[in-house]
């Protein structure tokens, strides 16, 4: 694969309306050229369910997950991101 290949990992992010950390992890994860899909859970309901499922004890949103592996929230992504492990992720 080369270096200018687009990421290829599934990126799911629960948000919310309004939510700087939100934006602030999107951000990241555009600048990256991630393909997110974005699930806004402002209002509760089933998403917000199944975010609570997928990661126990998750109260706060930014969630986010790569490749279905929970990764955290906006400062956990920005730690991968510091550590040179969130590329590779991408390119999973």
């Amino acid at each position: 694969m080369s270096g200018s290949e687009a990421p290829a990992a599934t990126v799911e992010i629960y948000t919310k309306w309004g939510c700087p950390y939100c934006s602030r992890a999107l951000a990241l994860l555009d600048r990256k050229g991630a393909k997110v899909t974005e699930y806004d859970i402002t209002m509760g309901g089933p998403k917000r369910a199944e975010m609570q499922e997928r990661a126990p004890g998750a109260m706060t949103v930014p969630q986010i997950f790569i490749n279905g592996q929970h990764v955290g929230g906006s400062d956990d992504l920005a730690a991968l991101d510091a550590a040179g492990k969130l590329d590779p992720l991408l390119a999973a």
